[in-house]
């Protein structure tokens, strides 16, 4: 059965961290659909980690996609320990399907399902979302719309990586990879190529020079290995924090209700798959990278041009919405206390928890979650990041 799965995880850092800053139509010319970029003014203290999530939502690929779902958060962990000097480290996703008879043929069965984004919640929602069905896999079409799409950050202060998996020729499709490489080489774009399969196969299959072409790596994964989840003494602790944790968040604006109640939802998806992945998501909003100032007037707060009295009274919670700004700007310092000793307990827990895995860890590590690592430290450290 036809079927792989493209999981292109994409980062932007720099070359030094103290740096500058049949189905469808054979035309290689066919424009790329224009979609709306949501851009920031970029930060010079800030080096950008983006990632684009693009993947194969063809059938039989329903156990990648379990392991992408399973090991997100071990992922956005690993990634939250990430140094650069005394730059700040900004995460942002983006999310894609593609070789899914539901798709459009005329996009060549790819769809965005996400600009970048450094709301974990919704990329976790979307990703709990998919659902495979048949479909044509094209490699060279969906790194090339990634590639073409999304709002990468222009200057080389950034690492760019791009991981794709599968287990289908990457030949395959309108656009060849050779091209479609060539251009991400020349904007700085690292591909690596992820097999799901015999790694020799994935050689004859080009997988291998895909990666080579941009000095990205290859590796071969079992895709139906299931994810391994290894509980601690101290996963209870770190749930139960979870939960006091959840209650420091000051919903406001339009979506503000919803969002929150989307933050328990998600908790609940990361439950679904054990215990430990449910800690593991834990540890993720206890990192700098769990931010939801577009909701939450704690995370708001932070920012230096935020002013309560700008929030329609109608647009707090209603226990909230009979007090002065005086009062609340004292309520959110409390919630924010709060918050701040909360996930503290909870990184000194998880470091007992991680010794405490180490030492249990005789089935080795999940394959995509490897893969993945593995090749952004790698590559991380060439440009001078390092990992604690």
């Amino acid at each position: 059965m036809r079927a792989f799965i493209l999981y292109s995880l994409l980062s932007i850092f720099c070359f030094s961290c103290v740096g500058n800053e049949s189905k469808i139509a054979t035309n290689d010319t066919t424009p790329e659909r224009t979609h709306t970029l949501h851009t920031t003014k970029t930060d010079t203290n800030v080096r950008n980690i983006q990632v684009a999530l693009l993947l194969d939502t063809s059938n039989s690929m329903d156990g990648l996609i379990d392991q992408a779902k399973a090991q997100l958060w071990e992922i956005v962990n690993e990634l939250s320990y990430a140094k650069c000097g005394h730059y700040k480290i900004q995460l942002q996703i983006a999310l894609y399907e593609y070789g899914n008879d539901n798709l459009t043929a005329s996009e060549g069965y790819v769809r965005q399902v996400l600009p970048f984004s450094d709301d974990l919640d919704e990329i976790s929602k979307q990703l709990f979302a998919l659902t495979t069905n048949g479909g044509e896999e094209y490699c060279g079409k969906v790194i090339n719309t990634a590639i073409k799409q999304l709002d990468w950050k222009k200057s080389k202060d950034h690492l760019k990586l791009i991981f794709i998996a599968g287990n289908e020729p990457f030949t395959q499709g309108p656009l060849d990879y050779k091209s479609v490489t060539t251009d991400a080489l020349e904007k700085d774009i690292t591909v690596n190529t992820i097999f799901c399969g015999n790694y020799d196969q994935g050689i004859t299959s080009k997988w291998k020079d895909g990666a080579i072409r941009t000095q990205g790596e290859y590796s071969a994964i079992n895709s139906n290995q299931a994810t391994v989840h290894i509980s601690t003494p101290y996963d209870d602790t770190i749930l139960i924090l979870n939960r006091k944790l959840n209650n420091t968040y000051i919903h406001y604006g339009n979506v503000g209700a919803s969002k929150r109640a989307e933050q328990a939802k998600q908790d609940r998806n990361a439950q679904s798959y054990s215990k430990a992945n449910a800690v593991s998501r834990s540890v993720s909003k206890s990192s700098g990278f769990y931010k939801n100032k577009n909701w939450d007037l704690v995370d708001a707060a932070k920012e230096e041009d935020f002013e309560i009295e700008s929030i329609p009274t109608a647009q707090l919670p209603d226990s909230l919405q009979q007090k002065s700004p005086h009062e609340l700007k004292a309520y959110i310092a409390k919630k924010s206390a709060e918050r701040k000793a909360i996930q503290a307990e909870i990184q000194t827990l998880n470091q007992k928890r991680m010794a405490h895995i180490k030492t249990q860890q005789s089935n080795g590590e999940n394959p995509l979650e490897a893969a993945l690592l593995n090749a952004i430290k790698k590559q991380g450290m060439k440009k001078a990041f390092t990992w604690e």
